[in-house]
């Protein structure tokens, strides 16, 4: 029997794969957290990665915390990046398939079409950096993997706009919420299940893939997707990003083209509107 490995277990696509895994008993499932793959710890990863001796590795494990990073630049470079080779190497050496998560954000926002995988990167602040460089550590380490960039991740896990949005909006009267960031929302379900087709797809097809929900929004408009299908009683406002400075700058358009995914692997993209129902279903219930 396959064992899988999944890292960061706790996180939102970590918990979504750990509901999905009861589909999936053809494979032993090890689901470790920060203790268990340490990946902000170099020293210990490689020995722990020994001990549980994986067949696919999921690594779902990231620093995500995307203003902080700006002056925790080590800590997300170790996460993103040299646990990454670390991973990537363990594979290639033990014959592991490995499947990789990245983002959105290795790109500078200034498309103004749908970017494909082959697009140019440019990151502009240091998570898309350092996720930048675990890709190209990844691929190098490793040719056979195959890496998924994604985008605006959200789940009835963990702590995220959805969430976040759905609280505020029965607290306030009124919300300020950025209109000239475009992209497209991603439920971390989705996204588990289009890594499960691949890790089950009888061919496997190295590379970098994109997915997310299709739909190409704003944040604002998101947000008026979950006041209207949360039936919130709020009115939301779109502002420009400069009424609401960050310590990282966010790409403008990073709007995800997954036609490669869904070809390659006939993995299928919900429109972001039917997830979002599906996500705050589970989330009322």
């Amino acid at each position: 029997m396959k064992k899988i490995l999944v890292t960061g277990a706790t996180g939102q696509l970590g918990s979504e794969l750990e509901v999905l895994s009861k589909n999936y008993g053809q494979f032993e499932w090890f689901f470790a957290d920060r203790t268990q793959v340490s990946l902000d710890d170099l020293s210990v990863l490689g020995n722990q990665l020994e001990k549980i001796k994986p067949n696919i590795i999921l690594n779902c494990g990231a620093y995500t915390a995307v203003d902080k990073a700006e002056t925790e630049n080590d800590l997300a470079d170790a996460v993103n990046h040299l646990a990454v080779a670390i991973i990537a190497t363990y594979a290639k050496e033990n014959n592991a398939k490995l499947i990789h998560v990245s983002t959105d954000y290795v790109f500078d926002g200034t498309s103004a079409t749908a970017l494909t995988e082959e697009a140019k990167t440019n990151p502009i602040n240091v998570y898309g950096a350092t996720k930048l460089a675990g890709e190209k550590a990844c691929l190098e380490a490793n040719p056979n993997a195959i890496i998924i960039r994604t985008s605006w991740v959200y789940s009835n896990f963990g702590n995220n706009f959805v969430k976040t949005m759905s609280r505020l909006m029965q607290e306030r009267d009124t919300l300020n919420v950025v209109n000239d960031q475009v992209g497209s929302p991603t439920y971390a379900a989705d996204l588990a299940q289009a890594i499960m087709t691949i890790v089950t797809h009888s061919k496997w097809q190295p590379g970098i893939y994109n997915f997310s929900n299709e739909g190409e929004i704003s944040w604002s408009e998101f947000a008026l997707a979950i006041k209207e299908i949360g039936h919130f009683d709020c009115n939301v406002s779109g502002i420009p990003s400069s009424a609401y400075p960050t310590p990282a700058k966010r790409p403008a358009y990073s709007l995800l083209d997954k036609s490669k995914i869904a070809n390659a692997y006939g993995v299928e993209v919900p429109d972001y509107k039917a997830s979002l129902r599906k996500c705050m279903e589970l989330l009322k219930g």
